[in-house]
């Protein structure tokens, strides 16, 4: 696994075969333990929640998914492109929670691939800081498993399987032995889409448990995604043009998409057959809206689900002159560039870490980092 293969620039992320455990065991390994990991690993005590505590996310709380909407009708495209006109009225609740479990379930399956892809890095990192990172990111990443499996239960018993596309990219990620390939798709793109969904649903949903399990799961992600940002600030700068080529090309295409794909009417076909709808006639309504949203500048707010990953990349180093028109087809990239690092889940997350905080009477006040640092 060669620096030409690995694009290890820096010793923190030199990583062994997959396939070759002694290499954990040479002596000389234990010593050389990079700092640069040392404060985000000391903060995760800051942030500690149980889904299985009810101190923590009760889910038993009432919400009756037959008669209230999880999240607004302006929400769903579905509801804003004529689509749910053609559900009966006393219907359209059924339809638009169908359609929140479609999205929920996938967001669980993310939870599992980040699972996944965080004990993979604990398996093959050789920097013991960079280890020991990756083994608390896979036990926060467990307990969103619990969390989101949870919350699904209660509501629908099961969640729906995942789209067969995103299934592939992912089990790519996990069985690649390339360590930037799951930092880069782990930490920045499914971390980054992550933040941007929760943002969203977080702000809109009118169930408290799932704001409750979403603003928790925030803590731990934004710090995830620190670990991503230290990769691209060590290596990014240092990378030969054609290397850094080949990273910015790959996260164009998992952008490409993940934007064909979270709203694919193709996916949600079962839930329309129960409502009488042809999937290619909702998505041709779907496409039509979308462009016009394109026109409107929709995507421009703040609290796109797409802006906030494409923010991710850019300062991360992954758009350059050369992508960046491709992403301005979506928001303004200019516009972002200027912006700050904070991101609209930072505030979101300190608040979460100052409510655990207090229910973990956690001495000391507000610790001295924040989610975003």
């Amino acid at each position: 696994m060669g620096k030409d293969v690995n694009l290890t620039y820096d010793p923190a992320y030199e990583a062994a075969a997959p396939d070759d455990f002694p290499a954990m065991l040479v002596p000389e390994r234990y010593g050389k333990r990079s700092t640069a990991f040392d404060k985000i690993i000391s903060a995760t005590h800051d942030h500690f929640w149980d889904p299985l505590d009810p101190k923590y996310v009760d889910f038993n709380q009432p919400f009756d998914i037959e008669k209230q909407l999880i999240m607004p009708a302006e929400t769903i495209i579905e509801f804003k492109c004529g689509v749910a006109d053609r559900v009966a009225p006393a219907d359209r609740v059924k339809f638009g929670n169908l359609i929140n479990h479609q999205m929920l379930s996938g967001i669980l399956h993310g939870e599992q691939a980040a699972l996944s892809l965080s004990a993979d890095l604990c398996h093959i990192l050789l920097d013991p800081g960079a280890q020991e990172y990756a083994a608390n990111q896979a036990r926060e990443e467990a307990r969103h498993v619990t969390g989101f499996s949870n919350y699904i239960r209660s509501h629908w018993g099961k969640p729906a399987p995942m789209d067969p596309f995103l299934l592939k990219l992912i089990t790519e990620m996990v069985y690649s032995p390339l360590v930037w390939k799951k930092i880069v798709g782990l930490q920045m793109v499914l971390e980054g889409l992550a933040m941007g969904l929760f943002s969203n649903f977080y702000q809109f949903s009118q169930d408290p448990v799932l704001k409750q399990l979403l603003q928790f799961t925030m803590t731990d992600e934004a710090f995830h995604h620190k670990f991503g940002k230290i990769w691209a600030d060590k290596t990014i700068p240092h990378l030969p043009k054609t290397e850094l080529d080949k990273i910015e090309d790959w996260a164009w295409e998992l952008f490409q998409a993940l934007v064909a794909e979270l709203n694919s009417p193709e996916l949600k076909r079962d839930i329309y057959e129960q409502f009488g709808l042809d999937w290619r006639w909702v998505n041709d309504q779907v496409l039509a809206a979308q462009e016009k949203a394109k026109q409107r500048g929709s995507l421009d707010k703040s609290t796109s689900v797409f802006r906030t990953f494409i923010k991710t990349l850019l300062k991360a180093g992954l758009i350059t002159s050369r992508t960046a028109p491709k992403y301005a087809r979506l928001v303004d990239v200019e516009e972002l560039r200027m912006e700050g690092d904070r991101m609209i889940g930072d505030d979101i997350a300190d608040e979460g870490i100052r409510h655990l905080q207090r229910i973990n009477q956690h001495e000391g006040g507000f610790i001295s980092v924040s989610a975003a640092e």
